[in-house]
């Protein structure tokens, strides 16, 4: 640890942030790898583009959004390395059981559960990286975090587009315990199993010292209220803007593959190559950007 500030070392802060950024990346593949596969689960459900935008969209946000809160609240006390394994284990297990489904409200179920459980991280991941990282480094540090927004829908895209091209011609599958599968369910199985193992990546995390107000000590309720009560102008404006930034952002990257593929005859193998380079390389580069000049600026 620096004396002088009492933050972990460079190598241990940013190992830290390597290691919150690839759970980003995972939690973001497994969301957005249902962009890629409409056509597949549509067929095989028998299911209409409003019900598959219920399982890309609201029954995963609703959960992630709500759940949000009190596991932010236990990130504020607990420990946060903990609440992360905790929350890649529970999403990791319902996108497999996604890959089990058989029925629609089956796929609800583990959309239901992939939200809730992704809901742990960024809490608990932006109070890592807060007590890790001096205010005057914390913007790049949190922007190379966010970096996984980009790289995991781009991965989910590129290296999807590989595996369902793989996948669609050897056709169905016969595993141990799960029988036959198809090709779509077979990625959520293989996603789902890549996410109970990176669990013990993330005992590499040392959590550092608490800092700032309560210092570990969570702060009651009634005061948090009333600091957001104070500053309710910037919340609204924050809070609003950023849905709707995500209204627009996620609801056109849903169906982007689909469209290339129903109106410009695109396979979901060459969508993913496409689009998915493009959301890596301009989205990773947008955002460090970002959070260097935001660093600079202040």
């Amino acid at each position: 640890m620096d004396e002088n500030n009492s933050y972990p070392s460079p190598k241990r802060a940013w190992l830290t942030v390597g290691i919150l950024l690839i759970a980003y990346v995972l939690s973001f593949v497994d969301r957005q790898i249902l962009n890629l596969l409409v056509e597949p689960i549509r067929r095989d459900l028998q299911i209409s583009d409003t019900e598959m935008s219920l399982l890309m969209g609201l029954s995963f946000a609703i959960f992630y959004t709500v759940a949000g809160i009190p596991l932010g609240r236990i990130a504020d006390s607990k420990s946060r390395r903990g609440l992360i394994a905790g929350g890649v284990a529970v999403w990791s297990l319902m996108t497999a059981f996604c890959g089990l489904a058989q029925q629609y409200w089956h796929f609800i179920i583990g959309r239901i559960g992939v939200g809730a459980g992704e809901a742990a991280l960024s809490p608990a991941a932006y109070s890592l990286i807060a007590d890790s990282f001096a205010p005057n480094r914390r913007a790049t540090a949190i922007s190379v975090y966010a970096m996984g927004i980009y790289l995991g829908a781009g991965a989910a895209f590129l290296l999807g587009g590989i595996v369902v091209t793989w996948a669609n011609a050897r056709g169905a599958m016969v595993l141990p315990v799960f029988g036959e599968v198809r090709p779509w369910q077979l990625i959520f199985l293989v996603l789902g199993a890549a996410g109970l193992m990176f669990c013990l990546v993330l005992l590499a995390i040392k959590e550092p010292t608490r800092k700032g107000i309560g210092a570990g000590v969570a702060v009651p309720l009634k005061d948090v209220a009333k600091y957001l009560v104070g500053i309710r102008k910037a919340v609204l404006c924050h809070n609003f803007g950023f849905a709707c930034l995500s209204f627009a952002s996620y609801g056109a990257s849903a169906w982007i593959p689909t469209f290339f593929i129903r109106n410009h005859g695109l396979t979901a193998g060459e969508v993913g190559i496409y689009y998915g380079s493009l959301v890596m390389v301009a989205g990773s580069l947008g955002i460090v950007f970002g959070g260097r000049l935001a660093d600079y600026l202040a």
